[in-house]
Order: C-alpha cells, then structure tokens, then sequence
C-alpha cells in the first residue's frame, strides 16, 4: 500500500511533534534515572506500562473510526481473535521494540541526555541499510553522503563526550555505548518491519498497533518477571514512581502512536531524521539540568548531524523526463550543421 495523500501542513506537525517529545522524552529520563529521586523505580515496569498505555488510546482511535460499537466489536474478533497469525507477524517487531526500549533506559542511566541523543541517531544508517533490503527502496548519492555525514559527526561527539558536572551518581560510558548500539540495530529493523506490514496491507493503523501492543505487554510483563521479578513482589510494581516517571511513561506513550503516524503517512527514514532535530534542544536542556560542558567535537559532531538532516531533505533530481536524442535526430543535425 503506498503512502497516503496527505497535506504538507500535517506531515510537518507530525514530524514536528515527534522532534519534541523525541527530546523531552531523553532528558526527562535521564532525569528521572540520575537526579530526581533516590528510589530507584523499576525500568521494565516503566515499559510495561507504556505498552498497556498504547493499547488503551488505539482501542479509543479504533473506536472513533469505526464510529460504532457494533463495528468496533466485529473489527477486534476479524483482526484480533480470528487472527493469530497476523498477532504472530507483529509479535517479531513487539519484541524487538520492547529490546530497544529496555536500553534506552540502560542508555540513559549511563550516558549525558545529549550524548545520547547524537549517538543514537545511528539508527538512521541502520534504518536505511533495512530500508534498501527490505522495501526494495533506492537512496539517492546525496541521501548516501549524508548518512556518512551522519555517522562522522557521531564518531566526532564519541571521540571526547561532553561531561554533565550536575551527576554525581556512578555511571559507565562503555555500558551506555553498548546499550545504544544494541537499541540502534533493534530500531532500524523494527521500524522497516512495522513499515513493510503496515503498507502491505489496508488494514487498518490502529488494527496494527493493537495487534503489536497485546504481543508487547506479554513481552514485557517476562521481561518484568525474569529482570526484577523478586524486586517487585518486595518492594511493589509501581515502587518509585514520581510524577516525572509517570511524565516518562506518558511522552513514551505518545511517541509511540506518533511513531506510527509518521510511519504511515511519510517514511521511516525521514521519522529518524526529525527524531535527529531533537538533539539542539536536548543539548541545551543538557546545558542547563545537568551542566553539561560543550566540547569542541562535540559542538562539530552536532553541526554535522544537523547539516547532514538539511542535505537528506532536499529534493532528488527527476531525470525521468530528460531524454536523450535518438540516432536519427542526431544525424539530421549533424547534417544541419554540415549545410549551414
């Protein structure tokens, strides 16, 4: 299924959306896991809950589309009880998901908001490595040369990473690097692959996230069981929650279904590149929460990132109304020539 007609007007709003929460999101986690409180809450309940969370506000889109209970039902026992194998098709990107999100969370706990934010960006040349194989899709050189630019600016912010003076807590660089890569590979797949099954088919946006979100909440809750299981029948499920982890989970939320959106009405590769955007504002608010010291590499790494989303988004050249002269038309001019 192709791509939607959509005005540009709502395409700009979703990617815009999905640049800001995409920021607060970072930096209120790191927040919530390095200044914000002592109790330690949970990670794989915080994503857990988000994936229930999900599940919840696409039951309440599917309602409004199908704008009666009647509908509503026969949709859910169609796409959901009658279809195992479709539940089994979104349980692959549901687990994979559930990876990616455990490891921001690892991430954060180790690493500056804004170091992140760059580093994570390498999922954009993951997402198009998928892309290309996936999808049978084709980049364009200057497409090409900007994910390079992409990953030389990344390389550059890793080469010294800015520190934050404001945490005080013990971190580990090379597990929050670990953990970004293990994130990066899950998100390029899981994106390409929620993409090909979403457009491959007219069923229904919100069909697919529910049937992705009921595979995401068993995965998680054995995620919940195996990680911290003993921890949460002592202490509890919700242990450590604050309103900024509740603000945590909601943005996830959020995200999530805007995820989709833009997945659905633009492509994935450009979803990744607003996503890049959102590291001029993480970086400030890294500036100001946290103290983080702006490097020189880091400062030209970020440019080129930032360069690299400019040159991505400009508009390929169409050659395929340029058409060369047959042998015919050349020869005749030739002879024009020859007679002048």
């Amino acid at each position: 299924m192709a791509v939607e007609n959509v005005s540009v007007v709502f395409k700009l709003y979703c990617l815009a959306v999905m640049t800001l929460v995409a920021a607060t999101y970072t930096v209120v986690l790191r927040y919530t896991r390095t200044i914000s409180s002592r109790d330690l809450y949970f990670s794989t309940t915080a994503v857990c809950i988000t994936e229930v969370i999900k599940l919840i506000l696409s039951l309440g889109m599917l309602a409004k589309e199908t704008s009666s209970l009647v509908r509503l039902k026969n949709t859910i026992v169609e796409h959901i009880l009658q279809s195992p194998k479709e539940l089994l098709k979104l349980s692959v990107p549901s687990l994979v998901y559930a990876v990616q999100n455990n490891m921001a969370f690892i991430a954060l706990s180790n690493l500056d908001a804004a170091v992140y934010q760059v580093t994570y960006q390498l999922k954009i040349p993951c997402t198009a490595l998928c892309t290309v194989f996936m999808l049978n899709r084709s980049l364009s050189r200057l497409q090409w040369f900007s994910v390079f630019m992409l990953c030389g600016g990344v390389t550059l912010v890793q080469w010294k990473p800015a520190e934050a003076t404001k945490v005080q807590i013990e971190q580990n660089p090379f597990i929050g690097f670990m953990a970004i890569a293990v994130a990066v590979l899950c998100s390029g797949f899981a994106g390409v692959y929620f993409e090909k099954v979403l457009k491959s088919s007219d069923t229904s946006l919100w069909v697919r996230n529910i049937q992705m979100y009921l595979s995401g909440i068993l995965v998680t809750l054995i995620g919940v069981y195996i990680n911290d299981g003993e921890k949460v029948l002592e202490k509890g499920f919700f242990y450590g929650y604050t309103p900024w982890v509740c603000f945590v989970v909601f943005l996830a939320s959020v995200g999530g279904l805007y995820t989709s959106i833009v997945v659905k009405y633009t492509d994935n590769i450009m979803k990744g590149f607003s996503a890049a955007a959102a590291i001029v504002l993480s970086t400030v608010a890294s500036v100001l929460l946290f103290g983080l010291r702006i490097t020189f590499t880091f400062a030209s790494g970020a440019i080129l990132v930032c360069v690299s989303i400019y040159l991505y988004g400009l508009p390929k050249q169409d050659t395929s109304k340029v058409t060369r002269p047959d042998k015919e038309t050349h020869t005749e001019f030739k002879q024009k020539l020859i007679t002048v």
